[in-house]
């Protein structure tokens, strides 16, 4: 007989890549993860991780396991779904994923109130970049997943999934105070032409707004500083290196020497929560919405 949670450890080594970013995602210990896997090869008689290099991959025998995991775990969810719904209360684990931002300026608030109210749910968070995290949820190794599309990039549902808004964040073009543009009341996309960029990096939805907008204005962007953290970006900012364009959700109180100006039109970074379809009845979920839209009015400035 095939143990569960052993099963879940090797789902989630498949899902995330290897083991101390599986035992991240399920709150356990590298040590613990590979002690279930072994555990798991004894009990199969089958090799299941090969080390290549600093980490491990997944043998052909071990990728088949993983599917037939998904495909129990997926049962499983199905079960305790029936069960929760059939109790009328939020009971059990979910698990949320949401961007850096988020994590830092939403789900704060939404985890302490769902753990103030409910305290038979176990609710927990993992950042997550928004590009995996969609996925992610349609693997089963995240409930809910807060993301993020832009105006003029927008997404589509993926099959077996369903998505609610939760609202819109207003984004700022942020320059050094002493700018020409800081005493400006508003700007134009017209005066971000020509300017010295402080950006994300490649592969995020704000830099491909960004090389996107000043593309359609024929010109091409200088990005000279490209750092993931907001906080980096608003320093590089307050040194006087260049300029950038901001959300406001989790960006916190702007620095001296800092200064916000409206961009018109304003960009727009629309969040909304994904999840399984076939979860969608559970009484958690439900209430992890409700409390995500609740919470929106106070984080959104």
């Amino acid at each position: 007989m095939l143990d569960l949670s052993r099963l879940r450890a090797l789902h989630a080594v498949s899902v995330h890549g290897s083991v101390s970013a599986a035992a991240l995602a399920l709150g356990y210990t590298p040590s613990a993860i590979s002690q279930s896997i072994t555990k798991l090869e004894r009990e199969t008689r089958t090799t299941l991780l090969e080390r290549r290099g600093r980490g491990v991959m997944l043998t052909d025998a071990a990728v088949e396991l993983a599917e037939t995991a998904r495909e129990l775990l997926a049962m499983v969810e199905q079960a305790e779904t029936d069960l929760e719904e059939r109790r009328g209360q939020p009971t059990g684990r979910i698990v949320v994923g949401a961007f850096a931002s988020a994590a830092r300026g939403l789900l704060p608030g939404v985890l302490a109130q769902l753990t103030r109210e409910h305290a038979a749910l176990d609710a927990r968070l993992i950042e997550v970049d928004p590009h995996l995290s969609v996925g992610l949820v349609a693997q089963g190794a995240l409930d809910i997943a807060v993301w993020h599309d832009w105006d003029i990039v927008p997404h589509t549902t993926p099959e077996r999934l369903e998505r609610a808004k939760i609202g819109d964040d207003l984004c700022d073009v942020l320059v050094p105070e002493g700018h020409p543009l800081a005493g400006r009341e508003r700007l134009e996309r017209s005066d971000l032409v020509g300017l010295r960029w402080i950006s994300n990096p490649p592969g995020t939805v704000c830099h491909d707004w960004l090389v996107r907008t000043l593309r359609a204005l024929g010109s091409e962007p200088d990005l000279a500083y490209q750092a993931a953290e907001n906080h980096t970006q608003v320093a590089l900012v307050a040194a006087g290196l260049g300029v950038a364009l901001m959300p406001r959700l989790g960006r916190g109180p702007l620095p001296e020497g800092v200064v916000d100006v409206p961009l018109e039109p304003v960009p727009v970074r629309r969040l909304f929560a994904y999840w399984r379809t076939g979860a969608a009845r559970r009484p958690a979920i439900r209430e992890t919405l409700r409390v995500l839209r609740e919470q929106w009015p106070q984080r959104a400035c």
